[in-house]
């Protein structure tokens, strides 16, 4: 394996990220704030550290697999390292610990923070932290990809890790133009969601970054309060639209505008999507009007399809403090937290594709046992699936359940209640943020021990990576 090579692609993406820095520096430098020479600092580091790669690495023509899975993990463990940089020179609540546990939740898109005020931050440090959101969003390795339109095998190598094999099955195009369809599209969203805050009465500070966090299907918001420090229906509706449509295959976005078979309306996964939304959104607002939580149906409903639709697409924005819900509410969220969007998209999870063909799976092992010599195949939008893809969806959930009841156990044992230890599990591996008891929606993850503050940036990149990109990413010398 070469390290050489290695370093050249991963100190690409370490240009990309002193970019971002280098514009939070300057939006700190128009703010007249403390966050200017941090930034600026972060941003030169940074620059260092790709430079030189790419100034005394040669070209290679061709990357193996195993070279391949190192850039990309080594990627985004590096981009949350360096993203710790402003951070750390700022100070403030950021311990070693802690700017490594926020650089990791923006990057992965997490959302989980460890600032108690959250507005005592420069706006160059709040647009950064939006910033590592929509970095990771997309994937680190996405940008590269697109500004190196010479990489040839290799960009089908890198992004072929990039993207899971659920998220593949609807592009059906070569890998320059899945990353540029994927970019477009992501980027489009974002400009028409800011625009959109913008006109509902946002600042435009505000409303790019929450623009930036939602299309990231991140969370990280301005405001101590979340999205309900607005108290504006138009805005929550607005992000409604942000966050599902950010949580959908972005083939199929792209498809739908292009007006071919194979879009939104006629997607299989996307309708049950639907339907799980509505379902949750419905059953929830009956139990919390029924409760006496909130007195009028509408400010029920309205509540309650702001914080599901927030916590399936992964986003984890808050309106409400949601431990005082009912038990069915609390237990229903969390289950939206498990399932998650689509494949293909930003948001996290388990992923709704998966929840569907583990079902399908299910229901034709019943029907093979009832009918031992009938052939039954599964099919997901009209495509027979493979079996070593139904294997691969069962192994997947499996692990990622034994991963949620690990993070729970480690957590009773350093103090947590099981509600807030659970929770708090489900939310790191699937990418979501708030959970609930001392980690739910209006509370944050500053008073948790360090020990699970490590454990929970390990379980956050693990869901970002689907699991298995980070274990091969540790076994690689294993490799044969």
């Amino acid at each position: 394996m070469r390290f050489s090579v290695i370093m050249r692609y991963v100190g690409t993406v370490m240009l990309i990220i002193a970019a971002f820095m280098a514009i939070s520096a300057f939006i700190s430098l128009m703010s007249h704030d403390s966050g200017f020479y941090p930034l600026l600092l972060s941003s030169l580091l940074t620059f260092v550290l790709g430079g030189f790669p790419l100034l005394f690495v040669p070209k290679a023509d061709n990357i193996t697999n195993k070279e391949g899975f190192t850039i990309v993990v080594g990627s985004w463990i590096l981009a949350c390292a360096v993203g710790m940089f402003p951070y750390l020179i700022w100070g403030g609540e950021f311990t070693l610990i802690n700017a490594w546990f926020e650089s990791v939740s923006g990057f992965t898109t997490t959302g989980a923070s460890i600032l108690k005020n959250i507005e005592m931050l420069p706006q160059g440090l709040l647009f950064w932290r939006s910033a590592t959101c929509w970095i990771g969003g997309a994937g680190v390795v996405m940008f590269a990809l697109l500004i190196l339109p010479s990489l040839g095998t290799n960009k089908m190598a890198l992004s072929s890790i990039e993207l899971s094999s659920l998220a593949k099955d609807n592009y059906r195009y070569r890998t320059q133009m899945v990353v540029r369809i994927l970019l477009v599209v992501y980027v489009g969203l974002t400009l028409i969601t800011t625009l959109s805050l913008k006109m509902a009465g946002m600042r435009w500070f505000d409303a790019i970054n929450h623009a930036m966090s939602a299309c990231a299907t991140g969370g990280f918001s301005t405001k101590n309060a979340s999205i309900g420090a607005f108290n504006s229906p138009l805005i929550e509706a607005i992000l409604i639209v942000a966050m599902f449509l950010s949580s959908i295959h972005f083939g199929l976005i792209y498809s739908t505008f292009a007006r071919k078979a194979n879009n939104i309306f006629r997607s299989e996964v996307v309708r049950t999507y639907v339907w799980i939304i509505l379902f949750a959104s419905v059953t929830i607002a009956i139990s919390l009007y029924f409760a006496g939580i909130y007195t009028d149906w509408l400010h029920s409903f309205r509540e309650s399809i702001f914080q599901v639709v927030s916590i399936i697409t992964t986003t984890g924005y808050a309106t409400a403090n949601t431990n005082t819900w009912t038990p069915f509410a609390i237990v229903t969220i969390i289950i939206l937290s498990i399932i998650c969007g689509c494949a293909g998209s930003t948001a996290g999870g388990v992923k709704v594709d998966r929840i569907l063909l583990y079902a399908k799976a299910l229901i034709a092992k019943l029907r093979t046992q009832q009918h031992p010599n009938a052939i039954v195949r599964v099919r997901l939008d009209g495509v027979i699936q493979e079996n070593r893809h139904l294997e691969a969806v069962t192994l997947f959930i499996t692990t990622y359940f034994v991963l949620i009841l690990m993070g729970t156990l480690t957590s009773t044992l350093f103090g947590m209640d099981l509600l807030s230890a659970f929770s708090s599990s489900v939310t790191f591996i699937g990418n979501v943020g708030p959970g609930f008891g001392e980690v739910g929606s209006y509370d944050n993850y500053a008073d948790i021990p360090i020990i699970l503050k490590i454990q929970g940036s390990i379980l956050m990149l693990m869901g970002r990576l689907e699991i298995f990109g980070f274990i091969q990413f540790i076994s690689i010398k294993a490799w044969r």
